[in-house]
């Protein structure tokens, strides 16, 4: 008989109890610490959707131009500015230390005042922007599904489904799928309602 499981669901369902066990103790732990996070940066006025995983201290800094969708693993602080609106779409992987930065100063000024000569980033669905990459002030938006290399430096919008790296970074290829199947709060252990479910699915058919 076909297995049709996908690839999370096998690595949870064939585990044996104690691995499990000790798997969803230490999921429990980080849901703790994740759920923390969420809070606090809803109460800074942040929209934040289910299954968002993000450190403290990025959750410190966010306000109220920030919206963030659903399913959303974040691994890096680096925003040099919350003055103007980041959005993140869903199923987004942003990966350790990625900088985003989000203004710049007028050189052609003798005040050489803080600016911004557009509307501010759009992050779409099932991008992942690779470690060290850096997203500059002239991108404003990474267009579905893109993938951008790590240590990356983008200047420009990309379009949708472009694989892109370098300095600048250039498109290298299309990409041909999305992380459809991938659970993204696994990548940083905040998966412990969809790993307990998992494993219950698995269960109730054993049952039946």
């Amino acid at each position: 008989m076909q297995d049709n499981r996908t690839l999370y669901e096998k690595k949870v369902q064939d585990r044996s109890q104690l691995r499990y066990f000790i798997g969803l103790i230490v999921r429990w732990k980080q849901n703790f610490k994740y759920a923390r996070a969420r809070r606090i940066a809803r109460k800074r006025g942040a929209i934040i959707g289910e299954g968002v995983i993000m450190p403290i201290s990025l959750a410190k800094k966010v306000n109220k131009n920030v919206t963030i969708g659903n399913h959303v693993s974040i691994h890096s602080d680096n925003f040099s500015s919350f003055r103007f609106p980041i959005k993140i779409g869903n199923n987004v992987i942003i990966g350790n230390n990625v900088k985003f930065v989000m203004g710049s100063h007028n050189i052609d000024s003798p005040e050489w005042e803080n600016c911004r000569h557009n509307s501010g980033l759009i992050i779409e669905d099932y991008v992942w922007l690779c470690p060290d990459s850096v997203i500059l002030p002239s991108c404003t938006l990474i267009a579905y599904g893109t993938v951008v290399g790590a240590n990356a430096v983008v200047a420009k919008n990309t379009t949708e489904m472009s694989v892109v790296g370098g300095n600048p970074a250039k498109e290298i290829k299309k990409r041909s799928c999305i992380h459809s199947n991938l659970i993204v709060e696994a990548l940083l252990g905040g998966d412990y309602y969809i790993y307990k479910q998992t494993r219950k699915n698995i269960t109730s058919k054993k049952n039946a």
